[in-house]
């Protein structure tokens, strides 16, 4: 349509009163509108259906008596009448029944009149061509909307209707319409003639889906469910894309005959095809029932059904409970309160129990937006009336706990405790777990306990019963609950309860086994592996064993939790307290740095545990932070795995713009102003990412900004150290030693228990020569290595390597040998540590230092091929060199060959090409001839200098062999 739109609309600039054109222009416009509302769009289809309105009826008045132009003025009308929506600013009406009534009037006078003129204009065109019978089809649906849309009118049951009429009259003129047939079945009042006419137009075309939907609903009306559910089954086999029959099985919900998420299926499915507010609103109650309501979809669907039916009180008390499913409690009170206007201003009488429910409904989302004394003021009104139920003692009870009146709302859970007896099933569930949490608010557990254990044991058969017992429990280390809880288990019906009660568990059993203000994470990650054994498909015990792991301070624990958790699809849950895999996924990349070396171009991993890092970790955490822009989480954690990235690439410019462009972003939003500790340290971390960014661009007043703000932020002395830390890297690089012995010194009086911030500050102290007291580092790097549990052997072997290098800078080779030695003893599946002490052994060979080194190299090289992930470069070619010192050519020639092999292609350096005409200047070519036989050595000569030019021995060996030949 609307390339369509945009030629007529040239042709009308061409030729303003061509009335083809407008003709044109105005069908366009009301084909692109219906698209538009049939998408949900309803303001933008009305803006179009007005501009399609102005140009028919002007053409219209141009030439009078042209029937066509009439009609489609009409049906631009009576589209507009139709999805013309309501929609005003809610926050303004909430406290104004008076302006609220008028936006309704003004809606409905619009739709009425749109209504009005469409009839006019049907009825213009009738009388142009009376011999037309669909303009008096037309005439019929607009006649029957504009009874419902008139309030005064009142329906006489004995009397022909005026839509009736009309049918008839079209019938009149084509009896063997089954269109016609149709209209009159779906338009009449009488269920007898609603019968005869679709029988009549199923006897004309049996194949007319739209009948037999029209069929089933007048059978469901009169109760036959049998004959209903058939015309239904056909209605759909013969179209499938047929709203009303998928609508209709939410009524098979409501009476028990399908199972709730089926039929919120179903009903989905009917509002996609066509998005009516009856089907919308269908669709919220059955999300009510299947728990649903927290969509996204439902939330659209209700947004809709508001904007096209605001008279109705019922769309404004579904709008209120999506929003407060969404936990948007303040929205979700205004809705309430437009409920309630809209059934004081209703002509419709409203049952009594629809009351109450809005109001209560008002003030439990007022308690939950923490407006208690406002919802205390509901209840009070309800108590009055008498009409406070179970539900609204609970939050009255609730209210008077959130102000302080303690007595009070244990008086109001004693009343509820009376009532048990009375409820019905479901309800006395709910109850016993307020009247539970409840005490345990107020009076502690002990209270709790002693309350659970007087109760009688036949009203704990529920699972929400179960729960909350076994939270309660959880935090009693007697144990007192046991057996009622083991009890109240066996009413676990469903996997998705069962694997949510391991979760409880787990998460008890760090609680219970927690030890010096630790919680016992061991505990509940072997409990979770058990529970995944059974159930290996829930992503809620993979995602929180996977959570408890990179929680952990156990070695290589984020390894297996990165491989724990799937990214096989987006993981969307809003189960609150538990991350998402891309969350954990994230956070495992962050948590070991070797999970980023996925790359051999830019590092060599030398991990044995590592994981498999998911290639699209990343991927997913874009796709849920744009999915879910307020999912903070993502963001910071994408953040973080970008900085991963970056650094393990060396800081590339289109990293850095990146991360420059996130970290701008994460750090103006309001968020991170809160006081609470995550939010503090997580502002931290992105103050440091974007100091880390700025100084690699060399932007040093920036990354000095950045890193001051970050140090003076209320957080413990562990983390500020690292702000002062990357001060002393940017006064360093700038040449300012005054300020980076200030900031070196500030180090040392805040103090660190993380490991590498003490390695960190070794190095500097070293690289530039600060000996303020050369032991001070050394002795806090042991305090905290004491306090590291199982990882103390690691760590000092990291920090052994860190002296050693230090001495190999010094040239002092022996203390080198000696720490490298002691960190190979202490972490002996390290290949890294073995082949740094293989080369500084056979440094100390060649500088004539002892054969006891010779063997001391091939015995550290050797196990460096047992323990690294991937073969590593350099280590064949030392053990090659020392192979050799022993006289075996044998073996020289097979470790040289094997140098070739643990490279890249695009990452051999030229000395590699070089040692490879060695190789070639021994070997014949044959049937078996390896890599270096392929070419002849002063082929491989040259390749090497082509690596690099400015080697003079690659050139004297080139003239040398040129002279041979």
């Amino acid at each position: 349509y609307m390339k369509g739109v945009e030629q007529f609309r040239q042709a009308l600039e061409i030729s303003p009163r061509c009335v083809p054109a407008q003709y044109g222009l105005a069908l366009g416009l009301l084909g692109l509108a219906k698209d538009c509302i049939n998408l949900g769009a309803y303001q933008w289809g009305a803006s179009l259906l007005e501009e399609a309105s102005e140009v028919a009826r002007a053409s219209a008045y141009f030439l009078r008596n042209i029937s066509c132009i009439w009609k489609l003025h009409a049906d631009i009308q009576l589209a507009y009448a139709r999805c013309y929506p309501w929609i005003e600013d809610v926050q303004e009406l909430e406290a104004n029944k008076e302006a609220f009534s008028a936006s309704i009037i003004s809606w409905r006078r619009t739709c009425f009149l749109a209504a009005k003129h469409a009839r006019f204009s049907y009825q213009r065109a009738s009388h142009l061509s009376p011999w037309q019978a669909n303009i008096y089809a037309d005439i019929a649906v607009i006649s029957d909307l504009i009874t419902s849309l008139d309030k005064n009118y009142k329906q006489d049951i004995n009397a022909w209707q005026l839509a009736e009429k009309m049918s008839m009259g079209a019938l009149l003129l084509e009896g063997d319409s089954y269109e016609f047939w149709l209209a009159l079945g779906c338009l009449s009042d009488h269920n007898a003639l609603n019968q005869h006419a679709l029988i009549r137009a199923l006897q004309l075309n049996v194949s007319l889906a739209v009948a037999w939907g029209y069929l089933g609903k007048l059978y469901r009306k009169v109760d036959e469910k049998q004959l209903a559910r058939q015309m239904f089954d056909r209605a759909r086999s013969i179209d499938p894309g047929l709203a009303l029959p998928w609508a209709s099985m939410s009524f098979e919900s409501c009476v028990g005959e399908l199972e709730s998420d089926e039929a919120f299926e179903s009903c989905s499915r009917a509002v996609q095809i066509m998005p009516l507010a009856e089907f919308q609103l269908g669709l919220t109650k059955l999300a009510l029932l299947s728990g649903h309501l927290s969509s996204s979809q439902v939330f659209g669907a209700i947004q809709q059904a508001v904007q096209l039916s605001p008279h109705y009180p019922e769309s404004h008390n579904l709008h209120g409970l999506v929003c407060e499913a969404r936990n948007d409690y303040k929205s979700a009170s205004t809705f309430y309160r437009l409920a309630r206007h809209a059934i004081n201003i209703g002509s419709r009488s409203i049952h009594n129990s629809h009351i109450r429910e809005i109001s209560i409904n008002l003030a439990r989302s007022l308690s939950k937006a923490g407006n208690a004394a406002d919802a205390l003021q509901e209840c009070e009104h309800l108590k009055k009336e008498g009409a406070l139920d179970d539900e609204g003692l609970q939050v009255y009870g609730f209210s008077l706990w959130q102000l302080g009146e303690n007595d009070l709302a244990l008086s109001v859970a004693r009343s509820l405790a009376a009532t048990l007896s009375s409820m019905q099933k479901t309800s006395v569930a709910t109850s016993i777990c307020f009247i539970c949490r409840l005490v345990y608010y107020i009076r502690g557990l002990d209270a709790a306990i002693t309350s659970i254990v007087k109760m009688p044991k036949e009203l704990f058969q529920s699972s929400k019963v179960s729960f909350v017992m076994t939270a309660i429990n959880a935090l009693d280390r007697q144990n007192r609950l046991g057996f009622v809880v083991s009890s109240s288990r066996y009413f676990l019906k469903y996997h998705e309860e069962i694997a949510g009660m391991h979760l409880l568990i787990a998460l008890s059993k760090l609680v219970k086994n927690e030890s010096d203000c630790c919680l016992d994470i061991q505990s509940g990650v072997a409990h979770l592996k058990k529970a995944l054994h059974m159930f290996p498909n829930c992503s809620l015990i993979r995602n929180l064993l996977g959570y408890l792991m990179v929680s952990s301070k156990e070695l290589n624990n984020c390894h297996v939790a990165t491989r724990c958790c799937k990214l096989d699809h987006l993981d969307l849950s809003d189960q609150k307290g538990f991350k998402s895999a891309s969350d954990i996924h994230g956070a495992g990349a962050v948590a070991c740095y070797t999970t980023g070396n996925s790359i051999p171009k830019f590092t060599f991993p030398t991990c044995t545990k590592q994981c498999s890092n998911h290639p699209g970790a990343i991927r997913h955490l874009q796709k849920c932070f744009h999915q879910k822009p307020w999912n903070h989480d993502s963001r910071y954690l994408l953040v973080l795995n970008y900085l991963q990235r970056a650094r393990e690439q060396r800081f590339p410019h289109h990293l850095c713009r990146i991360l420059n462009r996130l970290t701008h972003a994460a750090l103006s939003n309001d968020l991170y102003s809160r006081t609470e500790m995550l939010y503090r340290y997580r502002y931290f971390q992105l103050l440091l990412c974007a100091s880390e960014i700025s100084l690699q661009c060399g932007n040093h007043m920036t990354c000095i900004t950045h890193a001051k703000k970050a140090s003076e932020l209320v957080l413990p002395d562990d983390y500020l150290f690292f702000a002062h830390l990357l001060l002393c890297r940017v006064y360093a690089m700038k040449g300012d030693h005054l300020s980076f012995q200030k900031e070196y010194i500030r180090c040392l009086e805040l103090k660190t228990d993380y490991h590498i911030g003490w390695i960190c500050l070794k190095l500097m102290e070293c690289q530039y020569e600060l000996q303020i007291d050369s032991n001070t580092i050394d002795l806090n790097f042991e305090e905290c290595v004491k306090r590291s549990g199982k990882l103390c052997n690691m760590w000092m072997a990291v920090y052994n390597l860190v002296r050693g290098m230090i001495s190999l800078q010094k040239r002092d080779l022996v203390s080198a040998e000696d720490f490298m030695a002691q960190a190979c003893s202490l972490a002996g599946f390290e290949s890294c540590l073995f082949l740094c002490h293989g080369a500084i052994c056979m440094e100390l060979v060649r500088q004539c230092h002892g054969s006891q080194f010779l063997s001391r190299a091939i015995n550290s090289l050797t196990k460096v091929h047992e323990h690294s992930l991937i073969p590593l470069p350099f280590v064949s070619v030392l053990v090659a060199q020392a192979e050799g010192s022993h006289g075996s050519k044998e073996r020289w020639n097979r470790n040289l060959r094997l140098e070739w092999y643990n490279w890249p292609p695009e990452m051999r350096p030229a000395e590699l090409y070089f040692q490879m005409h060695m190789l070639a200047r021994q070997l014949k070519v044959g049937p078996n001839a390896s890599i270096e036989s392929t070419q002849s050595p002063h082929r491989w000569v040259i390749r090497a200098i082509h690596m690099n030019p400015s080697c003079m021995r690659y050139w004297r060996i080139l003239q040398k062999l040129m002279e041979e030949t």
